[in-house]
């Protein structure tokens, strides 16, 4: 049996069912429990920590997080879950998603349920065609996968590439954005490898010995962070890949910022495109970072998640405001259509025909300083949309 975990934003104690005018219940779907449990937390306190730094700001409306547990990418908990969100709980938003799997298979009650539905992390592509309900704050792994193609043809001068991949839609996603980019650049991809599922990590001994052996000038990897991305870098040092001249490149998931420091003088060198780490130098990211510090410790560190969790937090505010409580889906999607926000990304906005982000991608260095892993920004893209609709690659184009 799904375990219930019901968790008040912002006014505990509100009696089930018993939600007034300006009381809004958002409905939050992520693995609570298994390997999916440290991807869910800083999406979890990314949300939480918009509520209270936006307190004031969000009055006379009362946002109440409804929290359940999808467990697995499986696909079949998250069902159960939305299913009793919208049929029990009669929420009035839903959100989060940390596996793709999960958001395709919830497409079709998303769709019959109507209404607004926030993804905060599931990257695969298409799902946002998969419902018009659908609105993604989080991204794609084209908007990485496709920039960091372009980046190592053109600013790394590779010429040969290996990709490395977990073999799930979102790998399959990072592995066809970054080809087609760095082939259409004058690189060329001369191995693939699928290196295992996203419920377990697996022993990439193997996999990356194979990548080694093919000499490439740059190894590509995606995993889907958490402990895939520890890793990642300990079999990278592990095998000397480092010494033997290819470079290991991927979007940020491998240098996620939870992950970071522990890594020590492993990360130096690491080359990543992503949308967020906790270095960005602008003044909406210091504060969230300060206010991030103050609420989880100071060893604690927001990442690329937990600002998809502040972010579809901002974007589910906007909607209740805007429909002053009554978040009806219809309006609330078309209300977000084109909707811009300052994030501690850098600014961002809902692309209106498609329902994605639109945002910064900083292409990034990591180095070993004083103690401690830096990522320093060598480079930026701006206003990056999802490539896999831009270029209407698959069932993208539908």
């Amino acid at each position: 049996m799904i375990k219930r975990m019901i968790v008040a934003g912002l006014a505990l104690g509100l009696a089930a069912g018993a939600a007034q005018a300006q009381d809004v219940k958002v409905g939050l779907v992520l693995p609570y429990t298994g390997v999916g449990a440290e991807l869910a937390q800083p999406i979890d306190r990314g949300a939480e920590l918009y509520l209270k730094m936006h307190a004031d700001e969000i009055k006379p409306y009362k946002i109440h997080l409804i929290k359940r547990d999808a467990k697995d990418a499986s696909g079949a908990n998250a069902k159960i879950v939305v299913q009793e969100l919208l049929t029990q709980d009669n929420v009035d938003v839903l959100a989060g998603w940390v596996y793709s799997p999960n958001a395709i298979a919830t497409a079709p009650l998303v769709a019959a349920g109507k209404k607004l539905a926030v993804i905060m992390n599931a990257g695969t592509a298409h799902i946002t065609n998969m419902s018009p309900y659908y609105v993604r704050t989080s991204f794609s792994m084209w908007h990485a996968g496709h920039a960091l193609g372009e980046a190592a043809a053109k600013n790394l001068k590779a010429k040969t590439a290996v990709i490395g991949y977990t073999d799930f839609p979102p790998g399959k996603d990072s592995l066809a954005a970054f080809k087609m980019a760095f082939e259409a650049n004058g690189g060329k991809v001369i191995d693939e490898i699928p290196m295992g599922g996203a419920n377990a990590v697996p022993d990439f001994t193997p996999f990356f010995q194979r990548a080694k052996d093919k000499k490439p000038d740059v190894f590509f990897v995606f995993v889907p962070g958490g402990d895939h991305s520890s890793a990642v870098v300990r079999t990278y040092n592990a095998l000397g890949m480092k010494e033997a001249g290819i470079k290991l490149i991927g979007p940020g998931d491998i240098t996620q910022d939870t992950k970071l420091q522990a890594m020590g003088q492993s990360a130096d060198g690491l080359i990543t495109m992503h949308h967020y780490n906790a270095d960005l130098d602008n003044p909406e990211n210091k504060k969230f970072v300060a206010a991030w510090k103050k609420e989880y410790g100071p060893d604690s560190t927001p990442d690329f998640m937990a600002v998809a969790g502040y972010d579809g937090m901002a974007a589910i505010v906007h909607a209740v405001k805007g429909l002053k409580g009554k978040v009806d889906g219809e309006k609330a999607v078309a209300l977000l259509k084109g909707w811009k926000y300052q994030s501690p990304r850098g600014p961002i906005q809902i692309d209106a025909d498609t329902r994605d982000i639109i945002m910064n991608e900083y292409l990034s260095q990591a180095s070993f300083q004083n103690g401690r892993v830096v990522q320093k920004n060598i480079g930026k893209i701006e206003a990056v949309k999802d490539a896999c609709k831009a270029n209407k690659v698959g069932p993208c184009a539908k």
